[in-house]
């Protein structure tokens, strides 16, 4: 029986974390994050990751465990969520790729004694759900795997007790994943050198935007399978 259990638990923490990081895909996030919070020092970058990492906690565990009820109480369908999150996406990608090309994670002195002011501080702390939590880290696609993964661990026989620990240690997993990614960005980003840098945040913008389309693309369609077309 414990043998089943223990199987059970590492089978479900690790589909969590194999499911998740590839869709969250916190490196590749790195350069986005870092041009979102270019104009703030280190210290406060840290305490955003922070902020980021647990509202993405709240948001994947919640959507495992209670997303379905919520869908289905609204009256809203997965592919519709898929259609608005993608396209949210989408136009985050957008912006990005039209940004200029500001080096990442240096001030002048005027940003310097900027960022001094607490109303600017309180500006990026707003920021920190939306957008850089939702939708640029946690975006439709996790989301709509986290409602996937919960439906399906609610239908396995093993204890619920053993699938809830181990789904939420797993998203706890996660979390710690991005929080390390943002919290280190500057210092790994800073090995590309300026010009790599600019590259990969295109190259990144490129694929969210990319992105976006086919988590909108994937809800239209099954909205037209719904319609018969």
């Amino acid at each position: 029986m414990f043998r089943e259990y223990a199987l059970t638990f590492f089978k479900d923490l690790f589909l969590v974390m194999a499911a998740l990081i590839p869709i969250l895909n916190p490196m590749g996030q790195m350069p986005i994050f870092l041009s979102q919070t270019q104009d703030i020092p280190a210290v406060d970058r840290k305490i955003l990751a922070q902020k980021i990492a647990t509202y993405g906690f709240f948001i994947l565990v919640g959507s495992m465990f209670i997303g379905t009820y919520l869908l289905k109480f609204f009256g809203i369908s997965l592919p519709v969520v898929q259609v608005g999150g993608g396209l949210l996406v989408s136009l985050t990608g957008w912006s990005l790729l039209q940004s200029p090309d500001t080096p990442a994670g240096t001030l002048t002195p005027n940003q310097q004694q900027a960022v001094d002011n607490e109303a600017i501080r309180a500006a990026y702390s707003r920021r920190a759900f939306f957008p850089l939590t939702f939708p640029l880290t946690v975006g439709p696609g996790s989301i709509s795997v986290a409602i996937t993964l919960g439906a399906n661990l609610r239908t396995q026989a093993t204890g619920e007790g053993i699938i809830l620990v181990s789904s939420i240690l797993g998203v706890v997993a996660v979390a710690a994943t991005v929080y390390f990614c943002y919290r280190y960005a500057d210092r790994l980003v800073s090995r590309l050198g300026e010009i790599g840098a600019v590259i990969v945040l295109r190259l990144s913008a490129f694929i969210l935007l990319c992105l976006g389309i086919q988590i909108m693309w994937n809800g239209l369609s099954e909205l037209l399978k719904s319609l018969h077309i």
